[in-house]
């Protein structure tokens, strides 16, 4: 079995090098299809340090510009930010940022820029990536129109457009990371980037926000190389811990770069 696989992933790759070389759009092998074992994002963490494994394989995922975590060479970490509404904690948030010169990538919703159109500015202002949560928060898997599925998408950017005079960075996260192969390609159709995660916890109940000590516990226990780590910005204690979260990722040895190092563009 192990050696049906190599030979697969060495199809595939040279499937997408000769896409490089004629310019043309990297197609999988012909009878493939992708397997995702849940339509809800999710991922199974091995040792402290290690990446975890997610629903589909990262190599997979690049078939449809899909990505959920970078190299396991390199100590990086790609920061993102899904912003569902704004309750005055994404200004400590970009405080921190702009601290420690960190960039972020952010996923906006149609009502965030609706209600927040100075912070989506300040977020272009200080380098910032903006991307698509798209505009109603829906869930995406049960979207089977194209129409349907571009107009979330659209809507969003051109809000965006409005507000900023700036283009969204075309990167798409699906709320609640929940996505199906047909989600995927249309999005890769509309030109977007699908990007899930390798790191996130559970930081969006207002109600129920964790400790300081159990979030700065559990987003340094399971850092690792080439980390995308979701973190929700109505969270009052990622507002609060931010600083000192990203001074110990420092002290650990990592860097953060910007999401276009990650998907190329």
């Amino acid at each position: 079995m192990e050696i049906l696989e190599t030979v697969r992933r060495g199809i595939m790759a040279l499937s997408a090098a000769l896409a490089l070389v004629t310019g043309g759009s990297p197609q999988p092998p012909e009878g493939w299809s992708l397997e995702l074992t849940s339509e809800d994002w999710g991922l199974s963490f091995g040792e402290s340090g290690e990446q975890p494994v997610g629903n589909a394989a990262a190599e997979d995922l690049g078939w449809y510009d899909a990505y959920y975590v970078g190299s396991p060479d390199e100590k990086v970490i790609y920061l993102t930010f899904d912003c569902g509404y704004e309750n005055g904690n994404t200004e400590p948030i970009l405080d921190a940022l702009k601290k420690h010169d960190a960039p972020a990538t952010f996923f906006v919703v149609g009502h965030f820029l609706e209600t927040a159109p100075e912070m989506a500015k300040r977020m272009v202002s200080e380098g910032h990536a903006v991307g698509n949560h798209t505009y109603h928060h829906l869930d995406m898997p049960a979207i089977l129109d194209e129409e349907t599925f571009r107009s979330e998408l659209d809507d969003v950017a051109a809000l965006f457009r409005e507000i900023t005079g700036e283009e969204l960075s075309m990167y798409y996260r699906p709320p609640q990371g929940k996505c199906s192969e047909q989600n995927l390609r249309m999005a890769q159709e509309l030109g977007y980037s699908t990007i899930f995660w390798s790191l996130a916890y559970v930081d969006w109940n207002q109600d129920d926000q964790p400790s300081h000590e159990e979030a700065l516990e559990k987003l340094t226990a399971r850092i690792h190389p080439g980390a995308v780590v979701l973190l929700h910005n109505t969270s009052q204690t990622n507002g609060e811990i931010l600083d000192e979260l990203l001074t110990r990722w420092e002290e650990m040895g990592y860097t953060f770069r910007p999401l276009s190092e990650l998907v190329g563009r």
